[in-house]
């Protein structure tokens, strides 16, 4: 089967099992949703949604991240992974938009990169779900999606968003990105997984 024609009924499958997805972080407006991505590295969304009421609620808005201790915002998130370095860049990207964007989330590509702790995918989850923008995050449940069923042989995000992009229409990608990252959690598993049972596998695999 035609990449081109594997990706058409991939997307066809996941339409099917996930007619519409909400974004799995909870927030209230792109300053929210920025925090939570950036939190999200290496920690479960899950966890996310169980720390940020009391961070919010602590500081709702860049003004009041850049003015919280970063002492203060470490106790916050402690139980989420690598808490110490993102209380550092929770301070840093919210003294950043206080300073240079007038404590709004910039619709830039390239001004939101060049924030503490903003790499391109936390930049690309934003610029798609908080501002509509066409964008194809790649984490790693879209990176073991991509091999397993041939879709892509890259093996870095940059490669792997760049064949993705290729094969699926761009009005699709937004909706796409959370319905990979759905699909490969509850059906598609790192481990332990029984590709003759998965609805796209059993099909799609090699």
């Amino acid at each position: 089967m035609r990449k081109r024609d594997k990706a058409r009924r991939v997307r066809a499958v996941l339409d099917e099992i996930f007619p519409s997805l909400p974004i799995p972080l909870d927030h209230s407006d792109p300053f929210t949703l920025l925090v939570a991505v950036v939190l999200s590295a290496q920690c479960t969304d899950k966890r996310v949604n169980l720390i940020t009421p009391a961070l919010f609620e602590r500081a709702p808005d860049p003004a009041a991240m850049a003015q919280t201790p970063v002492a203060e915002l470490e106790a916050l998130i402690r139980t989420c992974g690598l808490y110490k370095a993102k209380a550092g860049y929770l301070a840093g990207l919210s003294r950043a938009l206080v300073d240079r964007h007038l404590g709004q989330v910039p619709a830039d590509f390239e001004a939101l990169e060049a924030l503490p702790g903003v790499g391109h995918k936390t930049a690309s989850v934003v610029m798609s779900q908080a501002f509509g923008v066409p964008a194809f995050p790649v984490d790693t449940h879209i990176l073991r999606l991509a091999a397993r069923w041939g879709l892509s042989e890259g093996k870095t995000p940059t490669r792997v968003e760049a064949d993705l992009k290729a094969l699926f229409p761009e009005s699709s990608w937004n909706k796409l990105h959370l319905q990979l990252i759905q699909f490969g959690r509850d059906h598609c598993p790192a481990r332990g997984h029984d590709p003759a049972g998965c609805p796209i596998c059993s099909w799609a695999a090699g």
